[in-house]
């Protein structure tokens, strides 16, 4: 399945990817719940949920209104504050990511190290709200095991009032924000695109490109926006079913011969939570019979480069391998959740279920959903396995 983010209409913004989410089918009421109660920390908000019609087309309105506003604060607090956040670590990772981008913009923008910057607009509880409930959303519909391809983003035009006076549309932070996207101006004299908004987009995204591959749209959601214009002013995101079932990617690969087994199961953990795909490490005899390991990581490729950068700074080799543009084959893949009561308490339990030919070829569960029951059961991992079959 892929997800292709559409916003070449009426550009982006946290509320309007939350409505398109929604629309999608992501849990409205407990997104509320999640978005109100990570905010109340920076400034209480009220969030609703409306379904609307812009110039015709039905879509999810997601109203976020601040009820208080506290000062602004700079980046170490502001990201101290989300890091103590009671919520999933999955989306908290990705949350801290798409702020970080946001900071990284403004810090280049006014001239300062990420540090010293002070979150005016972004630092405020609604920014908040549209961030954290945009990831909780994602990672809730699963999206985040699917390829999520961006097509250009409409940014508007003229002028726009902000914390640092008049400024021209589209904003600084979102130019630098978008470096590595696509955007084009109009179709109206409006800001359409939001440093957050572009920020989600451009962590959420595995790909940009110009124009719809070839696919076969299965479900269509719209998150509307706030303005009127004289036309949709709507998100669209598409889910579909690949018509394909090849994909490509890079592999890269460096021999290891100096690293203790702790530091390499430490490497291991780093490659993975830095974005690699897979990774994997066998055991090899070099020259003069040293013995040594083969390091080999499978990467997208917007996350080579820096894959690359993390190899070389946590193992210190003076070369590495890339075959990139790989063709790999692929069976289709979906993510269902089903119930399970153990020791008297209901557990959700992700299946990931493998298709070739329209036939099931595996179902299997996630492991992180067994390791979690186990936890929390006391129960053996194994047994857990054999419960949930």
């Amino acid at each position: 399945m892929t997800i292709i983010i559409d916003p070449q209409s009426s550009g982006i913004a946290g509320n309007m990817i939350i409505g398109a989410l929604v629309d999608l089918g992501a849990d409205s009421k407990k997104l509320k719940e999640i978005m109100e109660k990570s905010a109340k920390e920076f400034g209480k908000i009220e969030v609703k949920f409306d379904k609307i019609t812009k110039h015709g087309i039905s879509s999810t309105f997601c109203h976020v209104e601040m009820l208080e506003n506290k000062p602004p604060i700079n980046y170490p607090e502001f990201i101290q504050k989300i890091e103590s956040l009671n919520i999933d670590d999955k989306v908290k990772k990705t949350s801290i990511n798409v702020f970080k981008r946001i900071g990284e913009a403004e810090a280049k923008v006014h001239g300062k190290t990420l540090e010293e910057v002070h979150f005016h607009e972004v630092g405020a509880s609604d920014a908040v709200a549209d961030v954290i409930g945009s990831i909780y959303a994602y990672h809730s519909l699963n999206l985040d095991r699917q390829k999520t391809i961006g097509l250009p983003i409409a940014v508007g035009g003229g002028r726009v009032k902000t914390a640092h006076g008049t400024i021209p549309v589209p904003a600084p932070a979102v130019v630098e924000i978008l470096k590595d996207a696509k955007m084009v101006g109009g179709p109206v004299d409006s800001e359409l695109a939001t440093p957050t908004g572009c920020a989600i987009y451009a962590e959420i995204c595995d790909e940009i490109k110009e124009f719809i591959p070839l696919i076969k749209p299965k479900k269509v959601a719209y998150g509307a926006g706030k303005k009127d214009f004289d036309h949709p002013n709507v998100l669209r995101i598409i889910e579909t079913s690949d018509v394909s079932e090849s994909d490509e990617i890079d592999v890269i690969e460096t021999n290891i011969d100096h690293l203790t087994g702790e530091e390499i199961g430490y490497l291991f953990d780093k490659l993975l939570e830095e974005g690699a795909s897979d990774v994997s490490i066998t055991p090899i005899i070099m020259k003069k019979n040293r013995q040594g390991s083969l390091l080999k990581v499978i990467s997208a490729r917007k996350n080579r480069e820096h894959l690359l950068d993390t190899i070389f700074k946590e193992t210190g080799s003076l070369g590495i391998r890339i075959a990139p543009n790989l063709h790999r084959g692929i069976a289709k893949r979906e993510f269902i959740k089903k119930e399970y009561e153990i020791e008297g308490k209901t557990y959700e339990v992700t299946f990931k279920i493998g298709y070739v030919n329209g036939e099931i070829i595996s179902s299997r569960p996630e492991y992180e959903d067994l390791k979690r029951i186990a936890e929390d059961s006391g129960l053996a991992l194994k047994e857990i396995k054999e419960l949930v079959k």
